[in-house]
């Protein structure tokens, strides 16, 4: 099959693994170095195409194309032409503001929109040439053999050909907050995305086990590239409040036109007065019917939202768009990772006997552990130790400190056992060493459970089960 045929193909989760290595010419001793190369010019590099970006200039200058900046604009020239220098200085300094607040809020949102670029890993584990090697995932290309491991970032589109108990986490495309098993068997042709059980896509997170795949989608061609597609081609839209002002702008000019043109003909015609006389005060009464307190009002007010969202790290790209949120009335919000931060926290401990509450949020290993009212301290109730020596030990996720703020590596529920065995003053890194880990019976669906056998040095095993 042609390159250009392999395009077109989007069904590659239908397909079984023959026939997707035999279509992508995909050896099982990997790609060899001269075809990545011919491969690399015909599919280009695996990163995603950034949009076209304005210079600094042209995002200053788009701050003054709407339809109450003209109407200030326009207010403060009839404003000079009258010699009132301070009306006119009052609304260039409100535009020159208004300005200035566009500027640097679109310059915000352009660069948290670049983060999805960024979502790509930066190196990845393939076999070519008989080899495994690390590369760099710009240089992935369809057919190479990628191998995924437990923390990887998936760094392309595969069609998973091996799997030993693989979970990725895919709330960044489908919003599921917990992670997918995935296999090798392919699924329906008309399969929705979170159901293609088959596929691993870039930028989602392995949780769990291992695995290997074939590329059969790079850069803009991937799931993720799509989404980044389509929102460089959002249309912009024109808010309710500009969409009111000018209707309200045109009908404005029309009744000052009317007014000022029947004044100047009663008072020529009628009236007799000379036409100089006249036309100076059709000027005057048409300037004084201007309502330029209005766009200045409005523009300031705008101004004020935006930085009050700002301080709640909400980003506001157009000013006008803080008006619009004061018309929604009904907000359609994907929740995982969004409302919620996809972090799991363990709120309560029962035993046979008793029941237990912990306190903290978050993957943090700060909190305590309370009965009832007061708190207690592990090392006195020996049963819960236990549990939540299990929680450590039965667990294959881990937790890391950065600047103050812990991540985790691993499925959620995992990291939130794990937090609440450190909250319960056990390290495990120390528990791991104590108790090392001998082997282990991995979570599958079919059981619904895991277990790991662990010994202690003095020839007394354990086993601890989840």
């Amino acid at each position: 099959m042609t390159d250009e045929k392999l395009l077109e193909i989007r069904d590659w989760h239908s397909r079984s693994v023959e026939e997707t290595s035999e279509l992508l010419d995909s050896p099982s001793k990997g790609l060899t170095q001269e075809e990545v190369r011919r491969r690399l010019e015909v599919f280009g590099r695996n990163r995603l195409t950034p949009p076209k970006r304005r210079s600094a200039s042209a995002r200053f200058f788009s701050q003054f194309t709407n339809v109450l900046i003209f109407v200030l604009l326009g207010a403060s020239v009839v404003t000079a032409v009258l010699g009132e220098w301070v009306d006119t200085g009052v609304i260039l300094g409100v535009v020159l503001i208004n300005a200035i607040i566009g500027f640097i809020q679109e310059g915000k949102a352009e660069a948290a929109l670049e983060a999805i670029r960024k979502m790509l890993s930066l190196q990845a584990s393939v076999q070519r040439d008989g080899r495994r090697l690390d590369v760099p995932a710009e240089e992935l290309v369809p057919g190479d053999l990628v191998f995924l491991a437990s923390g990887d970032k998936v760094p392309a589109d595969l069609r998973l050909v091996r799997t030993k108990s693989l979970q990725l986490q895919e709330s960044a495309l489908t919003g599921e907050s917990m992670p997918v098993e995935k296999s090798e068997q392919p699924v329906a042709p008309d399969a929705p995305l979170g159901d293609r059980t088959s596929m691993a896509y870039s930028s989602t997170l392995v949780t769990y086990g291992q695995g290997t795949g074939i590329v059969v989608a790079s850069g803009d061609r991937t799931e993720i590239g799509r989404i980044s597609s389509m929102l460089s081609q959002v249309e912009p839209m024109q808010t309710p409040l500009l969409a009111k002002m000018a209707v309200f702008g045109r009908w404005l000019t029309v009744a000052i036109l009317a007014l000022t043109a029947a004044i100047f003909a009663v008072g020529v015609l009628w009236r007799g007065y000379p036409v100089p006389a006249m036309f100076l005060a059709a000027v005057g009464i048409a300037v004084a019917a201007i309502p330029e307190g209005l766009p200045v009002v409005m523009t300031i007010t705008l101004a004020i939202g935006v930085t009050r969202m700002a301080r709640r790290n909400a980003i506001i790209r157009r000013l006008p768009a803080v008006e619009t949120l004061g018309s929604v009335s009904v907000i359609c919000s994907d929740k995982t990772g969004t409302l919620t931060r996809n972090e799991l926290t363990v709120r309560a401990v029962r035993t046979a006997q008793r029941v237990y509450e912990v306190s903290g949020t978050g993957y943090a290993p700060r909190g305590a552990i309370f009965r009832g009212e007061e708190e207690v301290s592990p090392e006195a109730e020996p049963v819960l130790l236990e549990m939540a020596r299990a929680a450590v030990l039965c667990n294959d996720a881990s937790l890391h400190e950065e600047g103050g703020h812990w991540t985790l590596q691993g499925d959620p529920t995992d990291g939130a056992l794990l937090t609440f065995g450190m909250k319960s003053m056990l390290d495990p890194k120390a528990e791991g060493a104590e108790r090392p880990r001998d082997d282990l019976i991995p979570f599958e669906s079919e059981h619904k459970f895991m277990a790991t056998l662990h010994h202690d040095h003095h020839g007394r095993g354990e086993v601890f089960v989840k």
